[in-house]
């Protein structure tokens, strides 16, 4: 063979060799880098403190301030109804509501009259002997025992009288009753009775309430009693003046209706089950329009306690129970112990640890570390 032919791979060899090398020696050469990790976006809320009015929530039904059972106080046939005297019936003060046969008390207002006109004549005729007596006795013409006599004759007589007094007052009251008259303004929750029906004295006949204010029974936990300005252990209904507001709202007759009234007391105990508190709502009617109709479910919002410089902020935006998220000049996330006044439906009252200006992350991030860059997003509050 040449020896041509043998040198000729070895160049090659050297010659890629060498040509590789000079590449590797003249490259530049790569600098690894870190790039920068995408800050994320979140909404911030602005700290701006403010005096806030706290407000408990309860429910409840309508209930009638005074109900009563019409009860007739004389017996009878009745002879006469109010038309108003039905189910769901209105009627006024004083208005007569049902009338019985009056003909035996009107004979026993007359007989007692007579009874009375009776008594008094046998009265003055006592009186008058009992003095023609004295007088013969101070001549010395009759014993001082016919005296006595008449004296107590006159005495006897005066008890008669008195009583026939009595008996002819009671005659014209049980008359005056065969006529019954509503006690309040109100509805007829029920009724019994009817035009030719004999009533017994003491047997109710209807049931009847009242409307010139009406009252909610509402629970509320002893915790929030705390967001409520009440005495510990009132006494009796609350002062008018002081007594908390109380807003009603419910859906009635296909619309959204609210009615204004105060809450007046609370029941003297505590329920030992669900540890509730037996707030009592009340509403009157006003010259705007009537309560609420009894039976009503309403929903209640109590005016509580005013409270000075607080930040609300929603409740998701608490962390680790007394913490926030605050989003510095740098957007970095820094993590800031606060204080709480109350946490309530999906509302966090925060009273100290955050300044006018700051900015709270509100967005619900998964993995925190504290100087974390974000893309603050301002929202309103």
């Amino acid at each position: 063979m040449n020896p041509r032919g043998k040198l000729l791979p070895v160049l090659v060899i050297v010659g890629a060799a060498l040509a590789a090398a000079t590449l590797f020696a003249t490259s530049e050469r790569l600098t690894p880098s870190q790039p920068e990790p995408i800050a994320p976006a979140v909404r911030v809320l602005e700290v701006v403190l403010a005096p806030v009015q706290m407000v408990v929530h309860a429910q409840g039904t309508v209930l009638p301030r005074t109900e009563s059972q019409l009860v007739p106080e004389v017996s009878g046939n009745v002879v006469w109804m109010s038309p108003n005297l039905v189910v769901g019936g209105y009627f006024d003060a004083g208005e007569p509501l049902l009338r019985v046969d009056d003909r035996d008390y009107a004979n026993a207002v007359e007989r007692a009259s007579a009874s009375l006109s009776r008594a008094e004549a046998e009265f003055e005729f006592a009186e008058f002997e009992l003095g023609r007596l004295e007088t013969l006795e101070t001549d010395d013409l009759i014993s001082r025992s016919a005296v006595e006599a008449a004296m107590r004759e006159a005495r006897v007589n005066e008890a008669a009288l008195r009583d026939a007094r009595v008996a002819l007052e009671q005659a014209e009251r049980d008359l005056a009753r065969t006529e019954i008259v509503a006690p309040f303004r109100g509805f007829v929750r029920s009724e019994q009775i009817d035009v030719g029906q004999f009533v017994n004295r003491g047997t109710p006949i209807a049931t009847i309430y009242a409307v010139d204010y009406v009252e909610v029974r509402l629970p509320i936990a002893d915790q929030q009693l705390a967001y409520l300005d009440l005495p510990v252990t009132p006494r009796g209904e609350f002062d008018p003046e002081s007594a908390p507001m109380v807003r009603l709202s419910a859906d009635f007759a296909g619309e959204r209706r609210e009615w204004l009234g105060r809450l007046v007391r609370t029941e003297a105990e505590i329920n030992a089950r669900d540890r509730m508190v037996q707030a009592v709502a009340r509403i009157s009617a006003t010259e705007d329009g009537e309560p609420p109709p009894v039976g009503l479910f309403v929903q209640a919002e109590i005016e509580g306690r005013s409270a000075e410089d607080i930040m609300i902020l929603p409740r998701n935006a608490i962390r680790n129970n007394d913490q926030v998220l605050i989003v510095d000049a740098d957007n970095r996330l820094r993590f800031r112990t606060v204080g709480l006044a109350r946490v309530y439906g999906d509302d966090a009252f925060v009273n100290a640890g955050l300044k006018p200006g700051e900015r709270v992350c509100i967005s619900p991030l998964q993995a925190v570390v504290d100087g974390m860059r974000v893309e603050p997003i301002a929202v309103e509050g």
